[in-house]
This record gives C-alpha cells, structure tokens and sequence, in this order.
C-alpha cells in the first residue's frame, strides 16, 4: 500500500512541471493576444505596419526610430523588450494605470485594461528577452531632428 502511495505521489509530483507549463503558454499566448489586439507593435515593432504585421515576433517591440511629430514635440517609440526587462511585475502594473505620455502613446488604454491582461502582457514581453537598441530621445516642439517623422497637424483652432 505505502508502495502505491509512494508511486502515485511521485507520478503527481511529476505531472507537476506540465500543468505549469500548460498555464504559462497560455499567459504568454494571452499576453501575445494583448500586444497584437492592442497596437503596441504598431509603434513599437520597425515595419510592422507597413509589412502588414510580417515582422517575425523575435523582432517585435524593439523601439524605432520613425518619429511622431506635432504640437508636443517628436516623440519616438521606445524599446519595450529593454524597458521591461528593468521592470517588476508590480512596478509594470502601477505604471499601467498611472502613465501619462505625449501623442500617440494611447496611455489612456492602459488605464482600462484588466489586471490579469497588464500581467499577460508584461510576461510575454519580458519571454521574448532584451534585443534592439534604445530609441532616439524625445525632441522638444521646433527641435532639430535627423530621423524620418510623421507629422500630425496642429489641432484647429476653435
């Protein structure tokens, strides 16, 4: 009997790595669905859009150098695979909800999105490891800029 018992315990304990492993390659394919369905490769992952999301995913999320520029100044895309590798999991889950950034980051979305989803997605990041290099810093409104921007208008005056 103690035999059995010592079998069944050890088969269990075994099992034990694949049931984890079941449950992280769904957080990491939640956290996979979150980035794509929320845009982020969209700014943060170089030709993603204009390949039509043809960028294999170890080259995803590595910051770029195309600029965003309006009113605010030129904002760029960072490296979120460097970004969060310096980040806790709870330090991720509170700037989530407090961030506020210049245009186009929709920081606001943030905000909205569910606790489990921050988590997914912070994970799924933090699984595809560091590569790439930083993006150009933040140039003042009238700054001078050697990089390729997209430019938005100046809201209309009302």
């Amino acid at each position: 009997m103690k035999l059995r018992m010592i079998a069944a315990a050890c088969a269990a304990l075994a099992a034990l790595p694949a049931l984890a492993d079941s449950k992280s390659d769904k957080e990491l394919a939640r956290g996979r669905y979150v980035v794509q369905l929320g845009g982020c490769n969209d700014c943060h992952t170089p030709g993603y859009g204009m390949s039509g999301g043809k960028v294999p995913e170890k080259d995803w999320l590595t910051g770029d150098s195309l600029g965003w520029q309006g009113p605010w100044g030129t904002t760029y895309p960072p490296n979120l695979r460097e970004y969060f590798q310096g980040l806790s999991e709870a330090e991720w889950l509170k700037t989530a909800k407090t961030l506020k950034t210049r245009p186009p980051m929709p920081w606001f979305t943030l905000h909205e999105m569910k606790p489990a989803d921050l988590r997914a997605m912070y994970r799924f990041i933090r699984h595809l490891g560091p590569a790439g290099k930083a993006a150009p810093a933040y140039v003042p409104p009238g700054g001078a800029v050697s990089t390729p921007v997209i430019s938005f208008p100046a809201p209309p005056k009302q």
